[in-house]
């Protein structure tokens, strides 16, 4: 068995809870009330997900020679 890992990115929601969301797994977006049990939501779908995928003999996206910055930038709102 092979070890994969994706990026997931976690967004307050206004109602309180928290989004996930796995870029490199399109659609592949989840909610938890909290973020430890918005992560655990994520793994749970990457895991369901990525399995989909196997079972249809379809590609599976990695991360493999992803690069990812953060830019900061002045804005005049």
């Amino acid at each position: 068995m092979k070890s994969l890992s994706y990026r997931v990115l976690l967004k307050k929601e206004p109602e309180g809870c928290y989004s996930a969301i796995v870029p490199t797994l399109p659609g592949c977006v989840t909610f938890g009330e909290t973020i430890d049990e918005a992560i655990q939501m994520a793994k749970e779908a990457i895991e369901a997900y990525v399995e989909s995928l196997a079972a249809r003999g379809e590609e599976v996206p990695t991360e493999e020679g992803t690069l990812e910055c953060t830019l900061t930038i002045e804005a005049h709102a």
